[in-house]
């Protein structure tokens, strides 16, 4: 996802066509036609039911927090995420010490019902097993909002279908983000998931600020600390061609140290060398630094004029939400379900590689079209309102 691990929304950070974003946001329905998602009735909870304790893996990542809002919600208690060590940051959810089965047990008296969304990826298929019986044995209601049906960070996809071969049919009750999701998950367990789109990434004031006027056409592609599913090379290669012939275009390309620098875990020498390559034309402008702040990515986005995906695989993306939030049009990649989350442009990529014409042509289209995708920050806030009465009804109903 939506996760990478870290706490802040910038480290956080996971449809398509031409149409805006107004009272209420679309989603294809299972015959593929669209509907409107109304947010005035939330489906029914018992009345008079106390305050639902909730485990949550995690319960500090940007996404989980706006599933209440944000005032807080007087039916439900996300627990704190637990220290993972005294010789760790406290914000540090990962790993997980409430994965441990034995966990679980001890603490069994002090949760009413167990959420998990990520933070897994380390974890054997068998502990995850041993998880779901001691949440069984413990009488706690184990709810999975399944996020990623591959995993961005995993350069193969087994590990991952083995974590999910555990949870899927383990799970009292399934949540995901988008409609082919589902479809997915039906088509490969027979159960069925209900969807419960993305909330918002970035606050107020920010969410509603003007997008400021800068000269040119920047595309943007941000490389991070490379995770797997990029495929980095190809993709930047193809970008500096396609902006060549653009009037006013360019590309910035955003990287972190850790990529750049020989002798850190992340370096790749040959993406290195071909950014250093590429920066050496006029159109192509390189940028080498360390993670940004929260503020330091709503600048980034609202300075360029369309972000590129360049994932081989994935399934949703916090990162297109939030350049969503903030009116950066995205070219993704068409992998995963990420273009029916929000209004974007798709090029073609995958694991046998890039279609580099379908590429040059969604910057074209960028370029000439201009699109002014943005969220509208009343119907954001409706949105999360309705999220959080949606996930206080779940919570109710699982523990009948």
């Amino acid at each position: 996802m939506c996760g990478d691990g870290r706490m802040n929304a910038a480290h956080s950070l996971c449809a398509k066509g031409d149409r805006g974003y107004g009272a209420a946001p679309e989603h294809p329905t299972e015959e593929g036609s669209l509907r409107k998602t109304t947010y005035e009735n939330p489906s029914p909870a018992p009345i008079g039911t106390s305050v639902v304790r909730v485990l949550s893996v995690p319960s500090g990542h940007v996404y989980v927090r706006h599933l209440e809002p944000p005032d807080g919600d007087p039916g439900v208690q996300r627990l704190p995420d637990p220290v993972v060590s005294p010789h760790r940051p406290q914000s540090q959810w990962w790993p997980p010490p409430a994965l441990e089965a034995d966990w679980v047990l001890d603490h069994r008296d002090e949760f009413d019902l167990f959420h998990l969304h990520f933070g897994f990826d380390a974890r054997r298929p068998d502990q995850l097993a041993d998880l779901t019986a001691a949440l069984r044995a413990a009488g706690k209601p184990f709810l999975y909002t399944v996020h990623d049906l591959r995993n961005p960070h995993h350069d193969t996809r087994d590990l991952h279908d083995e974590h999910l071969d555990v949870l899927v049919p383990a799970a009292d009750e399934l949540l995901t983000l988008t409609h082919g999701a589902a479809r997915e998950i039906e088509r490969r367990w027979g159960r069925a998931a209900r969807v419960l789109p993305h909330p918002h990434v970035v606050e107020e004031p920010t969410l509603s600020r003007p997008r400021p006027e800068h000269d040119g056409f920047v595309v943007a592609l941000h490389l991070k600390s490379l995770r797997a599913g990029m495929e980095p090379v190809a993709v930047v290669r193809a970008l500096a061609r396609a902006v060549e012939p653009l009037a006013g275009a360019r590309l910035r390309v955003d990287v972190h140290t850790d990529v750049m620098t020989p002798g850190f875990p992340r370096h790749d020498p040959v993406v290195a060398d071909t950014l250093r390559q590429l920066a050496e034309r006029p159109r192509v402008d390189l940028r080498v630094h360390d993670y940004f702040s929260d503020d330091e990515l709503w600048d980034y986005f609202q300075d360029v004029d369309v972000s590129v995906l360049p994932y081989r695989f994935g399934t949703h993306s916090g990162w297109l939400e939030a350049c969503h939030d903030l009116g950066t049009p995205v070219l993704t990649s068409d992998v995963g379900h990420i273009a029916e989350q929000k209004p974007c442009l798709t090029y073609h990529l995958d694991e046998d590689g890039l279609d580099e014409q379908s590429l040059e042509a969604a910057v074209q289209a960028a370029y000439d079209e201009r699109p002014s995708w943005r969220a509208d920050p009343q119907e954001r806030a409706r949105e999360r309102q309705w999220l959080a009465k949606e996930h206080r009804a779940t919570y109710q109903r699982l523990l009948r």
